[in-house]
This record gives structure tokens, sequence and C-alpha cells, in this order.
């Protein structure tokens, strides 16, 4: 039996995806990123925008010229998705039609804005998979943007949906959303992680994450110049408010987000070798250093290599025996 069958007793393990979600939207940006992404890896994820990437007037262009990348050999991990029009727009339906039918087997996902509630994310389903499924995939993951009060205050039976993979909160949206009641300096750095309003609404929509297995998103930095505000909100994302991926809307983001997200070599080490001690008493529980260990524990060292292992860290020998195991020894 692999680990991850024996420390989660035969329930599902808990998603992981690559922890910065790179947006960009114009032709020449595309491109750029995904040859970004073949020199450094799958390290981080793609998401072509339709929403607010294309002109006015060109979103069926667009929305072609989206398919043809993502169906081109240039995805060459076949980690990029897409961000469509939201459900009331006149475009969602040619969105779908147009990329979906045309790239399904290769879309990493597909993203959903502004949706009222629960009932639109339902919706947006129905159609989505209308026109996945008989071009062969039967469950296309789906983000969902979490930044109306609607979809916040229904954020735990949206991130229920079994297609759903992750919930992103859309500060912005959020904002705007009081009328004035938030002030703008709560969209950015320090008040969007002390503001008690916004506050509130990321534990709520990270808590329902994690209640169902789901990754939580955070929202994008609009400083594009200074890495290091980057590199501190991906931090305080991570560490202080649970989030394990966050959005990225310029290329020198990247490299600060996924570092910041990225476990330590002493926590893999510390990992690796609490792992390989429990696997030598079969998952029994086990004191090292003074500390008892038992499962419990042991799911959370072993998403520490799983998260070390997705962002590219070149793990110890040790350590990645175990993450390629596939029995207990």
């Amino acid at each position: 039996m692999h680990p991850s069958e024996v420390l989660f007793q035969g329930k599902r393990q808990p998603l992981l995806l690559p922890a910065c979600d790179h947006y960009c939207g114009s032709e020449k940006l595309m491109r750029k990123s995904m040859a970004l992404q073949q020199e450094l890896g799958p390290v981080f994820d793609i998401t072509f925008d339709c929403e607010d990437g294309a002109a006015a007037g060109n979103e069926a262009a667009h929305a072609q010229l989206v398919a043809s990348l993502i169906a081109s050999s240039d995805n060459r991990f076949e980690r990029i998705g897409v961000r469509l029009h939201d459900i009331d727009s006149p475009h969602f339906v040619q969105d779908v039609v147009t990329i979906v039918g045309a790239a399904a087997g290769k879309l990493a996902y597909v993203v959903l804005p502004k949706p009222n509630g629960l009932d639109d994310v339902r919706r947006a389903l129905e159609i989505i998979n209308r026109v996945a499924v008989p071009n062969g995939r039967a469950a296309l993951p789906v983000h969902v943007l979490i930044e109306t009060h609607g979809a916040l205050h229904e954020a735990y039976d949206i991130a229920a949906l079994p297609q759903v993979e992750c919930l992103s909160f859309g500060i912005m949206d959020f904002v705007s959303s009081h009328f004035g009641a938030i002030p703008a300096a709560a969209m950015r750095t320090p008040g969007q992680f002390t503001h008690p309003l916004v506050v509130r609404a990321k534990l709520e929509m990270v808590a329902a994450c994690h209640a169902h297995g789901k990754v939580a998103s955070h929202n994008v930095t609009t400083e594009i110049k200074d890495s290091a505000v980057v590199a501190n909100d991906a931090q305080r994302a991570g560490a202080e408010f649970g989030f394990t991926r966050m959005w990225s809307i310029h290329p020198d983001q990247i490299k600060p987000i996924v570092k910041a997200f990225t476990p330590r070599l002493s926590e893999v080490n510390e990992a690796t070798n609490i792992l390989q001690e429990a696997m030598a008493v079969n998952w029994g529980p086990i004191a090292q250093h003074g500390r008892l260990h038992d499962r419990a524990s042991y799911r959370y060292y072993w998403t520490v290599l799983q998260r070390a292992k997705l962002a590219g860290l070149a793990l110890p020998e040790s350590a990645a025996a175990i993450v390629n195991s596939t029995e207990i020894h």
C-alpha cells in the first residue's frame, strides 16, 4: 500500500496544486508565460484570462486563440487553465464551446468568476460538462472565485462539490462590493491582513476549502516591482491564513510566491526522518526527540514532502524514496 492510502485510511487525500497561479491575458504574455513554464517546469500553473484579457468586441477571437494555445504542443505539462467569462455574461457559453470543446483533454482547469452562490456554480458546471464529457473529459476540474457576498456565504457548499478543486479569493471585487464601507487600503498590505471584514472573508473561505480537502488560493499582490512585498504577502497568506496557493499577475512574482510556499529543507529533513521511523514500525506510534508522533502527525509530514516535490525542490534521496514508495517496508 502507498503511504497516502495508509495515512488517509481510504479517504481521498487532500488536493495539492502548484503554489503559484500565474494570470495573463494578451497573446504576447500568454506565449511568454508558456515559455517560462517550459524553462522552470510545472512548478507554477498558468491561467489564460478571457474575462479581463480580451478587448471588448474581440471575445470570440480571443477564445479561439486561447483554445489553440492550450491544445498546442507548447502546453508541455498540461498545467494551463482558463478563466471564463462569468455565468451571466453573453460570452460564457461561447467560451465553453470554443475552449473546452477544442482543448478539453489538455485543460488543467477552468475558473468561474463572480458566481453569486451555489446555484450559479451548479449552472456553470452543467454547461461545462455538456461540452467536456463528449470531448473525453468526464470531470474537468473547476476553480471558483469567491468575490461576492453570496459566494462567500455558500463557500462551504461550493467547496463540497466534487468537481471543484480550488477556491480563490477575489479581494478587489469583494472590497468594491461593500461600496466604500471597506476602504481601498484593505485591497493591499497591511490592510488586507488586518481589516476585520476582509480577514473574516479569507478565513471563512480557507476553512471551507480545508474542510473538504480543496485548495485555497490567495488574491493578487498589485505591487509588481518590489519582490519583497510579494514574498511577504505570500508568507503571511500561508503562515497566518492557511492558503496553499496564490495568484501572480507578473512573471517577476512567480519565484517569490513559489519560494514562500515551499517547505524549508529543515522541514523536509524532519518529515523524512519521522516518516522513515514510522514506516519501520508499520505506521505505529513513535517517539522522536521527546515528542510522540502517530498517524495524525504523519499526515502532516507526508504533506510536507508532497508540497516540496510539487514545488520542484530537490529532495534528499531518502525523502524521494518515501514519496515514490509503493509499499510499506
